[in-house]
């Protein structure tokens, strides 16, 4: 049943993932992405995966900071070492439980370095890459296949936007 009831869950934060790959505005991507993990932290309870609920909830106060403007390099490795820590410490599943550690760290990365769209979407897209590796594993079929959908969006999304930069050049 838990595993049922997380991925319903999983399919709403999924919403949020889409959403934040289709936009073209920074701030509200971050806003997206701020709730999908707000919603993973709660379905990751479902699925007894605690390294999913550390690291997104690390995730979810990363994506606040960074959409009010207040992440700097200090809280960027703050919350690296701080995943990487805690992330280790709950870790149940092997190998599979470093993907969301590698994951976070990957993106609190980008999150400082990348101020951009174009970047911060190829970013997201790596991201969900890591994510479809890891909800696989857990059996979250619902955000296996939302993280996938996710990942074509922000392809197709990113080819509109080089287009029109493209056609805005000409």
């Amino acid at each position: 049943m838990n595993i049922v009831i997380g991925n319903a869950i999983s399919l709403i934060a999924g919403i949020f993932i889409i959403l934040s790959m289709w936009v073209n505005d920074e701030k509200q991507a971050y806003k997206y992405q701020f709730l999908n993990a707000f919603i993973l932290i709660i379905s990751s309870v479902f699925f007894y995966s605690w390294t999913g609920v550390v690291t997104m909830a690390i995730a979810a106060s990363r994506n606040a900071m960074v959409y009010y403007d207040r992440l700097t390099f200090v809280w960027t490795m703050f919350f690296i070492a701080v995943s990487v820590v805690l992330g280790l410490s709950v870790n149940t599943l092997g190998l599979v439980g470093l993907l969301p550690i590698i994951a976070i760290i990957q993106l609190s990365l980008c999150n400082y370095y990348l101020k951009t769209i174009k970047p911060i979407k190829i970013s997201f897209i790596v991201n969900s890459a890591i994510y479809v590796v890891y909800f696989l594993a857990i059996w979250d079929i619902s955000s296996a296949g939302i993280e996938s959908f996710t990942a074509l969006v922000g392809l197709v999304s990113l080819f509109r936007l080089l287009k029109s930069e493209a056609a805005g050049s000409n």
